[in-house]
């Protein structure tokens, strides 16, 4: 390939490159999902980016209330990694910190991407996730005491 032939299909290998990052974001937040869901995840956390400048060589998750342990049990580091940087996709943004309820993932990140992902014309093929939060058991980030499934 000749570099005039790869500098005029630059703008289409940006999009294309653009689009492969959002279906990478809705995977991978579904794979949250249902993973939060199972494990009957919820409450406030707070998600902070890496940030080399100030200490803090890679992202890290904390529940604002509730027991590390449980964000240990259930994310890896590469786990909390790939979530800090779907949501910073997803977000269209890099913020340094933001605070959402686990059980509300698939509303505040997931969908939005799905919408611009259907919007390019990307057809969505949707797999099965478990129930909404509220039906059956669900660990609880805010509770007085902790079993296996709270934070």
């Amino acid at each position: 390939m000749k570099l005039t032939a790869l500098l005029a299909q630059r703008q289409a290998l940006l999009r294309q490159a653009h689009l492969a990052n959002l279906a990478f974001a809705y995977d991978r937040l579904g794979d949250f999902v249902v993973r939060i869901a199972r494990a009957g995840l919820r409450g406030p956390v707070l998600l902070k980016r890496a940030d080399p400048e100030h200490g803090r060589d890679w992202p890290v998750l904390i529940p604002l209330y509730g027991h590390q342990s449980v964000i240990d049990e259930h994310f890896t580091d590469e786990d909390i990694i790939d979530l800090a940087d779907v949501v910073g996709y997803a977000l269209d943004a890099i913020e340094p910190e933001i605070v959402f309820d686990l059980s509300e993932l698939e509303t505040l990140f997931r969908r939005p991407v799905r919408l611009a992902l259907e919007e390019a014309g990307i057809g969505v093929d949707e797999r099965s996730l478990p129930p909404s939060p509220g039906e059956g058991h669900h660990g609880n980030l805010h509770s007085s005491t902790c079993d296996d499934d709270e934070l």
